[in-house]
Protein backbone atom coordinates (compact mmCIF):
# COMPACT_ATOMS: atom_id res chain seq x y z
CA UNK A 1 0.00 0.00 0.00
CA UNK A 2 1.38 3.27 -0.67
CA UNK A 3 1.78 5.86 2.33
CA UNK A 4 0.06 9.77 1.71
CA UNK A 5 3.31 11.58 2.48
CA UNK A 6 3.28 15.19 1.76
CA UNK A 7 6.50 17.35 1.89
CA UNK A 8 4.98 20.52 2.78
CA UNK A 9 5.78 24.12 2.01
CA UNK A 10 2.11 25.45 2.54
CA UNK A 11 1.50 23.60 6.05
CA UNK A 12 -2.00 25.91 6.09
CA UNK A 13 -2.75 24.35 2.55
CA UNK A 14 -1.63 20.78 2.59
CA UNK A 15 -3.56 20.12 6.03
CA UNK A 16 -7.10 22.08 4.63
CA UNK A 17 -6.38 19.67 1.65
CA UNK A 18 -6.10 16.48 3.62
CA UNK A 19 -9.01 17.04 6.16
CA UNK A 20 -11.02 18.33 3.49
CA UNK A 21 -10.44 14.91 1.55
CA UNK A 22 -11.04 12.84 4.75
CA UNK A 23 -14.78 12.67 5.41
CA UNK A 24 -15.44 13.62 9.15
CA UNK A 25 -18.06 15.16 10.93
CA UNK A 26 -15.59 16.64 13.43
CA UNK A 27 -11.83 17.21 14.04
CA UNK A 28 -9.80 16.54 17.02
CA UNK A 29 -6.42 17.34 17.22
CA UNK A 30 -3.76 15.71 19.91
CA UNK A 31 -0.95 17.43 21.42
CA UNK A 32 1.01 17.25 24.37
CA UNK A 33 1.98 20.51 26.70
CA UNK A 34 5.14 21.07 24.60
CA UNK A 35 3.70 20.82 21.13
CA UNK A 36 0.62 23.01 21.99
CA UNK A 37 2.95 25.76 23.29
CA UNK A 38 5.22 25.53 20.46
CA UNK A 39 3.77 24.07 17.30
CA UNK A 40 -0.18 24.63 17.19
CA UNK A 41 0.62 28.39 16.60
CA UNK A 42 1.79 27.42 13.09
CA UNK A 43 -1.34 25.73 12.16
CA UNK A 44 -4.33 27.21 14.57
CA UNK A 45 -5.67 29.10 11.64
CA UNK A 46 -5.81 26.61 9.05
CA UNK A 47 -9.78 26.73 8.30
CA UNK A 48 -10.42 23.35 8.32
CA UNK A 49 -9.81 23.75 12.08
CA UNK A 50 -11.88 26.51 12.76
CA UNK A 51 -14.10 24.18 15.04
CA UNK A 52 -11.49 21.43 16.15
CA UNK A 53 -11.09 20.46 19.91
CA UNK A 54 -7.86 20.00 21.27
CA UNK A 55 -6.75 17.01 23.39
CA UNK A 56 -4.02 17.61 25.26
CA UNK A 57 -1.76 14.55 27.10
CA UNK A 58 1.64 14.91 28.99
CA UNK A 59 5.01 14.60 27.58
CA UNK A 60 7.32 12.16 27.08
CA UNK A 61 7.43 8.42 26.11
CA UNK A 62 7.07 7.33 30.19
CA UNK A 63 3.47 8.83 29.52
CA UNK A 64 2.86 6.20 26.15
CA UNK A 65 1.20 4.53 28.27
CA UNK A 66 -2.62 2.31 28.43
CA UNK A 67 -3.39 5.22 31.08
CA UNK A 68 -2.78 7.75 28.59
CA UNK A 69 -4.49 6.14 25.98
CA UNK A 70 -7.48 5.66 28.01
CA UNK A 71 -7.69 9.34 28.87
CA UNK A 72 -7.95 10.39 25.11
CA UNK A 73 -10.59 7.69 24.50
CA UNK A 74 -12.50 9.66 27.16
CA UNK A 75 -11.89 12.26 25.73
CA UNK A 76 -12.93 11.40 22.09
CA UNK A 77 -16.34 10.03 23.60
CA UNK A 78 -17.18 13.04 25.69
CA UNK A 79 -16.84 15.45 23.11
CA UNK A 80 -19.16 13.82 20.76
CA UNK A 81 -16.85 11.70 18.50
CA UNK A 82 -18.00 9.31 16.34
CA UNK A 83 -16.58 6.58 13.56
CA UNK A 84 -16.24 9.28 10.76
CA UNK A 85 -14.31 11.46 12.99
CA UNK A 86 -11.13 12.62 12.08
CA UNK A 87 -7.99 12.88 14.54
CA UNK A 88 -5.20 15.01 14.34
CA UNK A 89 -1.88 14.05 16.06
CA UNK A 90 0.49 17.66 15.99
CA UNK A 91 3.60 16.27 17.98
CA UNK A 92 6.74 13.62 18.65
CA UNK A 93 7.18 10.08 18.10
CA UNK A 94 5.13 9.51 21.57
CA UNK A 95 1.88 11.32 20.19
CA UNK A 96 2.03 9.78 16.87
CA UNK A 97 2.09 6.40 18.22
CA UNK A 98 -0.01 6.80 20.95
CA UNK A 99 -2.72 9.27 18.32
CA UNK A 100 -2.39 6.20 15.78
CA UNK A 101 -2.97 3.72 18.41
CA UNK A 102 -6.09 5.58 19.96
CA UNK A 103 -7.65 6.84 16.47
CA UNK A 104 -6.97 3.00 15.32
CA UNK A 105 -9.22 1.90 18.26
CA UNK A 106 -11.75 4.19 19.11
CA UNK A 107 -15.13 3.12 17.56
CA UNK A 108 -12.94 0.42 15.80
CA UNK A 109 -10.56 3.05 14.23
CA UNK A 110 -11.61 6.35 13.08
CA UNK A 111 -8.93 8.43 10.36
CA UNK A 112 -6.19 10.17 11.59
CA UNK A 113 -3.29 12.67 9.79
CA UNK A 114 0.04 12.84 11.70
CA UNK A 115 1.62 16.09 11.38
CA UNK A 116 5.24 15.35 12.89
CA UNK A 117 6.73 18.07 14.55
CA UNK A 118 10.35 16.22 15.56
CA UNK A 119 13.15 15.17 13.81
CA UNK A 120 12.33 11.13 15.22
CA UNK A 121 9.24 11.99 14.39
CA UNK A 122 9.41 12.83 10.67
CA UNK A 123 12.16 10.02 9.94
CA UNK A 124 10.62 7.03 11.33
CA UNK A 125 7.53 7.20 13.93
CA UNK A 126 4.78 8.87 12.29
CA UNK A 127 5.66 7.05 8.86
CA UNK A 128 5.05 3.13 8.63
CA UNK A 129 1.77 2.38 9.81
CA UNK A 130 3.04 1.58 13.77
CA UNK A 131 1.23 2.49 16.51
CA UNK A 132 1.16 1.87 20.26
CA UNK A 133 2.05 2.72 24.13
CA UNK A 134 4.26 0.86 26.20
CA UNK A 135 3.58 -1.74 28.56
CA UNK A 136 4.94 -3.89 31.25
CA UNK A 137 8.16 -1.48 31.27
CA UNK A 138 8.69 -2.61 27.31
CA UNK A 139 8.98 -0.11 24.83
CA UNK A 140 5.59 -0.36 22.50
CA UNK A 141 4.40 -3.56 23.48
CA UNK A 142 0.90 -3.21 22.64
CA UNK A 143 -0.10 -1.58 19.31
CA UNK A 144 -1.56 -2.55 15.75
CA UNK A 145 -0.91 -1.91 12.39
CA UNK A 146 -2.85 1.54 11.22
CA UNK A 147 -2.09 3.89 8.17
CA UNK A 148 -2.54 6.86 8.67
CA UNK A 149 -4.83 9.21 6.12
CA UNK A 150 -1.82 11.19 5.55
CA UNK A 151 1.38 12.49 6.98
CA UNK A 152 2.59 15.84 6.34
CA UNK A 153 6.01 16.83 6.91
CA UNK A 154 6.83 20.33 7.12
CA UNK A 155 10.20 20.72 8.01
CA UNK A 156 10.06 24.14 9.58
CA UNK A 157 9.19 22.80 12.84
CA UNK A 158 12.63 21.71 13.10
CA UNK A 159 13.30 24.86 14.27
CA UNK A 160 11.54 24.48 18.18
CA UNK A 161 13.75 21.34 18.61
CA UNK A 162 16.34 21.53 21.23
CA UNK A 163 20.07 19.46 20.35
CA UNK A 164 19.09 16.28 22.55
CA UNK A 165 15.96 16.05 20.48
CA UNK A 166 17.99 16.91 17.18
CA UNK A 167 20.22 14.31 17.84
CA UNK A 168 17.67 11.80 18.99
CA UNK A 169 15.79 11.64 15.25
CA UNK A 170 19.12 11.64 13.63
CA UNK A 171 20.16 8.24 14.96
CA UNK A 172 17.52 7.24 12.69
CA UNK A 173 18.39 8.86 9.68
CA UNK A 174 21.82 7.54 10.48
CA UNK A 175 20.70 4.47 10.18
CA UNK A 176 18.47 4.98 7.24
CA UNK A 177 22.26 5.86 5.57
CA UNK A 178 23.60 2.56 6.20
CA UNK A 179 20.64 0.52 4.67
CA UNK A 180 21.09 2.55 1.36
CA UNK A 181 23.98 2.95 0.04
CA UNK A 182 27.99 4.55 0.84
CA UNK A 183 26.94 8.04 -0.91
CA UNK A 184 24.51 8.45 1.70
CA UNK A 185 26.31 7.07 4.69
CA UNK A 186 28.87 9.08 4.20
CA UNK A 187 26.82 12.29 3.66
CA UNK A 188 25.68 11.80 7.27
CA UNK A 189 28.93 11.49 8.71
CA UNK A 190 30.03 14.31 7.24
CA UNK A 191 27.37 16.67 8.78
CA UNK A 192 28.36 18.29 11.58
CA UNK A 193 25.68 17.50 14.87
CA UNK A 194 27.14 20.04 17.31
CA UNK A 195 26.20 22.77 14.51
CA UNK A 196 23.13 21.74 12.65
CA UNK A 197 22.83 23.32 9.46
CA UNK A 198 18.55 23.31 9.45
CA UNK A 199 18.84 24.37 5.73
CA UNK A 200 20.88 21.72 4.45
CA UNK A 201 19.16 18.96 6.86
CA UNK A 202 16.05 19.85 5.18
CA UNK A 203 17.04 18.08 1.93
CA UNK A 204 18.61 15.03 4.09
CA UNK A 205 14.82 14.71 5.85
CA UNK A 206 13.24 13.70 2.38
CA UNK A 207 15.87 11.29 1.58
CA UNK A 208 15.87 9.52 4.91
CA UNK A 209 11.96 9.44 4.78
CA UNK A 210 12.44 7.98 1.30
CA UNK A 211 14.65 5.07 2.27
CA UNK A 212 11.44 4.16 5.28
CA UNK A 213 8.73 4.69 2.64
CA UNK A 214 10.52 2.12 -0.09
CA UNK A 215 10.76 -0.06 2.71
CA UNK A 216 7.49 -0.18 4.29
CA UNK A 217 5.67 -0.18 1.15
CA UNK A 218 7.15 -3.57 0.09
CA UNK A 219 6.63 -5.31 3.52
CA UNK A 220 3.77 -3.04 5.33
CA UNK A 221 3.33 -5.65 8.17
CA UNK A 222 6.91 -6.29 8.44
CA UNK A 223 7.01 -9.98 7.27
CA UNK A 224 10.25 -10.08 6.06
CA UNK A 225 12.46 -6.96 3.96
CA UNK A 226 11.06 -4.44 6.95
CA UNK A 227 12.90 -6.03 9.42
CA UNK A 228 15.53 -3.83 8.17
CA UNK A 229 14.50 -0.88 9.97
CA UNK A 230 15.16 -2.68 13.13
CA UNK A 231 19.07 -2.25 12.58
CA UNK A 232 20.12 -1.10 16.23
CA UNK A 233 17.19 -1.97 17.75
CA UNK A 234 17.39 -5.02 19.63
CA UNK A 235 19.95 -3.78 21.60
CA UNK A 236 19.03 -0.29 21.25
CA UNK A 237 15.31 -1.16 22.71
CA UNK A 238 16.96 -2.76 25.75
CA UNK A 239 18.76 -0.02 26.09
CA UNK A 240 15.76 1.90 26.35
CA UNK A 241 13.90 -0.03 28.53
CA UNK A 242 16.29 -0.65 31.00
CA UNK A 243 16.36 3.37 31.28
CA UNK A 244 12.72 3.19 31.81
CA UNK A 245 13.01 1.02 34.51
CA UNK A 246 15.24 2.65 36.57
CA UNK A 247 13.72 5.70 35.90
CA UNK A 248 15.75 7.50 34.08
CA UNK A 249 14.51 7.96 30.16
CA UNK A 250 16.52 7.84 27.61
CA UNK A 251 15.95 9.57 24.53
CA UNK A 252 14.42 6.66 21.69
CA UNK A 253 17.40 7.72 19.13
CA UNK A 254 20.23 8.01 21.57
CA UNK A 255 19.02 4.16 22.12
CA UNK A 256 19.25 3.45 18.73
CA UNK A 257 22.61 4.82 18.07
CA UNK A 258 24.12 2.95 21.33
CA UNK A 259 22.40 0.16 19.63
CA UNK A 260 23.52 0.47 15.97
CA UNK A 261 27.13 0.65 17.74
CA UNK A 262 26.81 -2.79 18.83
CA UNK A 263 25.00 -4.15 16.07
CA UNK A 264 27.60 -2.91 14.03
CA UNK A 265 30.44 -4.73 16.35
CA UNK A 266 28.20 -8.03 15.93
CA UNK A 267 28.07 -7.00 11.71
CA UNK A 268 31.22 -6.87 11.07
CA UNK A 269 32.24 -10.04 13.35
CA UNK A 270 29.33 -12.32 12.21
CA UNK A 271 28.29 -10.82 8.87
CA UNK A 272 32.02 -9.05 6.67
CA UNK A 273 31.30 -5.48 7.45
CA UNK A 274 33.95 -4.17 6.96
CA UNK A 275 35.86 -2.45 10.10
CA UNK A 276 35.95 0.82 8.62
CA UNK A 277 32.16 1.41 8.87
CA UNK A 278 32.09 0.22 12.18
CA UNK A 279 34.79 2.40 13.40
CA UNK A 280 33.82 5.52 11.91
CA UNK A 281 30.14 5.08 12.73
CA UNK A 282 31.22 4.16 16.20
CA UNK A 283 33.35 7.02 16.81
CA UNK A 284 30.41 9.46 15.26
CA UNK A 285 27.63 8.24 17.61
CA UNK A 286 30.19 8.86 20.75
CA UNK A 287 31.20 12.25 19.67
CA UNK A 288 27.82 12.85 19.55
CA UNK A 289 25.84 10.64 21.68
CA UNK A 290 28.20 10.31 24.66
CA UNK A 291 28.53 6.56 25.71
CA UNK A 292 26.05 4.01 27.05
CA UNK A 293 25.51 4.52 30.53
CA UNK A 294 25.59 0.88 31.65
CA UNK A 295 28.23 -1.39 32.94
CA UNK A 296 28.87 -5.19 32.73
CA UNK A 297 26.25 -5.69 35.88
CA UNK A 298 23.48 -4.62 32.88
CA UNK A 299 24.42 -7.31 30.58
CA UNK A 300 22.11 -10.15 32.26
CA UNK A 301 19.07 -7.71 32.54
CA UNK A 302 19.72 -6.75 28.81
CA UNK A 303 19.66 -9.79 27.46
CA UNK A 304 16.61 -10.79 29.60
CA UNK A 305 14.69 -7.52 27.96
CA UNK A 306 16.15 -8.85 23.88
CA UNK A 307 14.17 -11.89 25.05
CA UNK A 308 11.04 -9.67 24.53
CA UNK A 309 11.98 -8.36 21.06
CA UNK A 310 8.72 -8.81 18.93
CA UNK A 311 11.08 -9.73 16.02
CA UNK A 312 12.47 -12.77 17.84
CA UNK A 313 11.41 -16.41 16.53
CA UNK A 314 10.88 -19.54 18.48
CA UNK A 315 12.67 -17.65 21.77
CA UNK A 316 15.77 -17.10 19.81
CA UNK A 317 16.85 -13.57 19.79
CA UNK A 318 17.23 -12.13 16.05
CA UNK A 319 19.35 -9.20 14.79
CA UNK A 320 19.51 -7.20 11.74
CA UNK A 321 22.99 -6.78 10.37
CA UNK A 322 25.16 -5.93 7.49
CA UNK A 323 26.81 -7.84 5.61
CA UNK A 324 27.93 -3.87 3.69
CA UNK A 325 26.65 -0.36 4.11
CA UNK A 326 22.88 -1.66 1.90
CA UNK A 327 23.74 -5.56 2.43
CA UNK A 328 20.98 -6.49 4.83
CA UNK A 329 20.65 -9.09 6.88
CA UNK A 330 17.31 -9.97 8.85
CA UNK A 331 16.74 -12.81 11.08
CA UNK A 332 20.15 -13.29 12.35
CA UNK A 333 21.34 -15.25 15.24
CA UNK A 334 23.83 -14.39 17.77
CA UNK A 335 25.66 -16.65 20.51
CA UNK A 336 25.80 -14.98 24.50
CA UNK A 337 28.83 -14.41 24.18
CA UNK A 338 29.12 -13.06 20.89
CA UNK A 339 26.48 -10.44 22.00
CA UNK A 340 28.24 -9.35 25.37
CA UNK A 341 31.02 -8.61 23.40
CA UNK A 342 29.10 -6.05 21.12
CA UNK A 343 27.97 -4.42 24.59
CA UNK A 344 31.59 -3.99 25.79
CA UNK A 345 32.33 -2.63 21.98
CA UNK A 346 29.09 0.01 22.79
CA UNK A 347 30.20 0.77 26.15
CA UNK A 348 33.48 0.83 25.88
CA UNK A 349 34.45 1.64 21.75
Amino acid sequence: MKQNIVISENITSDLSNAINGCKHDRVFVLTDHNTREKCWGRIKDCPALRDAMLIRIPPGDDNKTIDTLSMVWSRLGEHGATRHSCMINLGGGMVTDLGGMAAATFKRGINFINVPTTLLAMTDASTGGKTGVNFNGLKNEVGVFADSHCTIIDTAFLATLDDRELRSGYAEMLKHSLLKDRETWAELMNYDLAHPDLHMLRGMVAKSIEVKRLVVEQDPLERGLRKALNLGHTIGHAVESLAMRRGRPLPHGYAVAYGLAGELYMSARLAGLHTNVMHQTARYISDYYGRADITCNDYDELLELMSHDKKNIAGSTRFTLLGDIGDIRIDQTACREDIMEALDFMREG
